[in-house]
């Protein structure tokens, strides 16, 4: 009988993935701010109720044994509010600054990815086609989402930059990364971690550009406006994706044994 070939869990790397991606993290700003502040549940309450959520969410996800692009992009929006969240917390309720908040996820992260490749011999997102693996990503996208919210408040607000240079500082260094991936052979697994951590803060960074009042440098849309657009925007991008399997990984080949 011929082995059954393992199938990716999660998606290829694609436009629409980024795209959908950079809309997730935007939402996840702005939908904590109202969670937290519009509907004045506060940051504890806020992060209990959604770090339950995510649960249930993942806990779908790990289920599938595949990429379905609506529990993994659920899973995505859901880890982007908590992530948020957490680096909220730290700041704000016990109160550790920003750098010392991005210094730790950094080191977390760093931690994350030495056990992961110790574990697995590989940090291929192409090859997340076990529990463990998949674990280790979920981990990672979550590490990766509280360091970026650190990074760009610390840019933003104690640096003073602003919403719209913050966004456009993280603009061009995903630019210079992805002009080393494809011209100076930059690694892959490379390019993709530093790529992925560096959309948060310019999400966020836009975010707050288009939610925050005039008076602290925004647009004035207010959180519902914005939150509800992109949530819009996810929910028709993987509505594509569900009836075109656009993003679908490709089976990677035999398990390791």
């Amino acid at each position: 009988m011929t082995p059954a070939v393992p199938v990716n869990r999660v998606p290829k790397v694609t436009a629409d993935f980024w795209l959908i991606k950079l809309m997730a993290v935007t939402m996840g700003e702005t939908a904590a701010d109202f969670l937290a502040v519009n509907l004045g549940f506060g940051l504890t309450k806020t992060s209990l109720i959604m770090t339950g959520v995510l649960l249930v969410a993942l806990v779908l996800q790990f289920r599938q044994k595949r990429y379905v692009p609506w529990t993994y992009w659920l899973a995505v929006v859901l880890v982007s509010i908590v992530g948020t969240l957490v680096t909220d917390n730290l700041v704000d309720n016990f109160g550790v600054s920003l750098l010392s908040t991005a210094i730790f996820f950094t080191l977390a992260l760093a931690a994350c990815f030495a056990l992961w490749y110790r574990s697995e011999g590989t940090l291929s997102i192409h090859e997340v086609f076990t529990t463990r693996r998949e674990t280790f990503y979920w981990i990672a996208i979550l590490l990766t989402f509280a360091l970026g919210t650190a990074a760009g408040d610390l840019i933003a607000e104690r640096f003073g930059l602003g919403y719209l240079a913050t966004g456009i500082l993280f603009a061009m260094i995903i630019a210079s990364l992805t002009f080393g991936y494809y011209v100076l052979g930059l690694d892959s697994i490379l390019a993709f971690w530093l790529v992925y951590i560096f959309t948060r803060p310019l999400g966020a960074s836009f975010g707050d550009l288009l939610s925050q009042p005039k008076q602290y440098g925004g647009l004035g849309l207010g959180t519902i406006i914005t939150s509800a657009i992109f949530l819009a925007c996810i929910a028709a991008i993987v509505l594509y994706m569900t009836l075109t399997h656009n993003g679908e990984e490709e089976a990677p080949g035999p398990a390791p044994v």
